[in-house]
């Protein structure tokens, strides 16, 4: 079968080309709000199989399609991708210090059959400085990641003191989840 990879996430493009996958990369602009009611944890396989709902019309019988998206929850909240500087380092600054969790939805399948899972990592931050978060926004420009950082980059190698669970779930894919679901096609 021919892999599609719905997103435009360079992580994602990284990971699946790191497991020795041929792929072709296909999006659309996708509304990725999701109910008030739903609870956090379905928040990203709800995502992950949005995104695939708008693909799947243009998807050919032996074309497998992936789909994911990553959240960053704290105290029972999502925490989205930053809306500006001074939103991120709010965002850095509850994470600073506490323990969150990373969740992965990934949406793997066909126009016929497809299948779908979570996956949580939670991520254990040292108190952050405020110099170091206004470095790190101001170097590494997170405005594209869930909570405001890349666990791979310069913040990750600072200020995360542990994790429990997948770094590459944090990173925003996790390999070892998706190769198996993609080998049950």
């Amino acid at each position: 079968m021919k892999l599609v990879l719905g997103s435009k996430s360079p992580r994602r493009k990284q990971l699946l080309g790191e497991l020795g996958y041929s792929f072709e990369i296909r999006t659309k602009d996708t509304d990725e709000s999701f109910p008030d009611d739903l609870h956090y944890s379905l928040v990203p396989e709800h995502i992950a199989k949005l995104k695939a709902e708008a693909l799947l019309s243009e998807l050919k019988e032996d074309e497998l399609l992936i789909t994911a998206d990553t959240i960053v929850v704290l105290d029972n909240e999502v925490i989205g991708k930053p809306t500006s500087r001074e939103n991120a380092i709010e965002l850095l600054n509850k994470l600073s210090g506490r323990t969150h969790q990373v969740i992965s939805g990934i949406w793997v399948g066909t126009p016929s059959k497809h299948i779908s899972k979570s996956v949580t990592t939670s991520v254990t931050f040292v108190a952050l400085s405020q110099e170091e978060i206004e470095h790190y926004i101001d170097t590494h420009q997170p405005f594209d990641k869930a909570g405001s950082y890349g666990i791979q980059d310069w913040i990750g190698l600072i200020g995360v003191k542990s994790i429990e669970g997948s770094y590459n779930n944090v990173v925003g894919l996790p390999t070892v989840e998706t190769r198996e679901m993609i080998q049950q096609f």
